[in-house]
């Protein structure tokens, strides 16, 4: 499986490599398209800058100088971040595959009631089938998600669709953050590779439109009788995991929750906790 990963991430890093070294390239172009939040963006500017002399005491007139953090650099050490959480991942699920039941079997050890024992052994089951479905399920769909992202990238002229079906298949595994980052990403790739505005505005028109369908519509019909989360616990866990694991952490939020979901649900004690999960 990682072979087959490493290879594919191989076969991406060509048409990768090309857009990123468009960026520089297309930088009077992008300009040149927003070039109508220039006014607004140097009047906010002004307003920081004035009320940071106020608050440092200094009343002193200046100009603003607009300091710029190399986008090489940011670039790198995004991707640096973005491995070694893939690499943390992989080397724990590695030991927790390789540690198989044992947890389990321990965790069955220590309880002192049989009925409790039972209980234990039927809440793993339950937790097992239920979020290999909604794994199942959500991989299924981002899949076809993909594929509409490259069919309608492909449509739009933007080239390389299946590059951009991947970065679409991918970032839906991240609720929210993820489509919010796509749709960042595709707004610029169009604003890159059209000269005229409106024609860029519709990869990331085609996007919203393909998330839209299948965030609002599809995906909720096919999850609702296992999974009902109230989306603000959604939103509050995603943000906790993404800070302390990263883009790991933002991948794993949902069954995270959805887990804790089902504990609470079969533990009498905790059923209350987990009504309040419920949407």
């Amino acid at each position: 499986m990682l072979a087959a990963l490493v290879g594919f991430g191989v076969l991406l890093s060509g048409p990768a490599r090309v857009w990123a070294a468009k960026l520089p390239e297309g930088i009077p172009r992008l300009t040149e398209h927003l070039r109508f939040l220039r006014g607004p963006f140097e009047a906010v500017q002004n307003f920081l800058h004035q009320a940071d002399q106020v608050a440092s005491g200094s009343v002193a007139g200046g100009t603003i100088v607009a300091s710029q953090s190399g986008f090489a650099d940011m670039l790198i050490g995004s991707v640096r971040g973005l491995i070694e959480g893939l690499l943390t991942t992989v080397l724990v699920l590695y030991f927790l595959m390789v540690s198989g039941d044992t947890f389990l079997r321990r965790f069955v050890e220590i309880l002192p009631k049989f009925s409790d024992k039972r209980q234990a052994v039927e809440i793993s089951e339950h937790i097992g089938v239920d979020i290999s479905s909604y794994l199942m399920t959500i991989t299924a769909m981002n899949a076809a998600v993909g594929v509409c992202t490259a069919i309608a990238s492909y449509a739009s002229g933007l080239g390389d669709p299946i590059l951009w079906g991947v970065v679409a298949f991918l970032l839906n595994y991240i609720p929210v953050l993820g489509p919010l980052t796509g749709m960042a990403i595709f707004l610029l790739a169009g604003l890159l590779s059209s000269d005229s505005l409106w024609w860029a505005l519709l990869p990331l028109t085609s996007y919203l439109v393909i998330h839209l369908v299948e965030g609002e519509i599809v995906t909720p019909m096919l999850l609702a009788r296992r999974f009902t989360l109230n989306p603000v616990l959604v939103v509050l866990t995603l943000i906790f995991w993404l800070w302390m694991w990263g883009v790991a952490g933002a991948i794993l939020a949902v069954p995270m929750l959805a887990i804790a979901k089902i504990i609470c649900d079969r533990i009498r004690p905790l059923m209350a906790l987990g009504h309040f999960m419920e949407r």
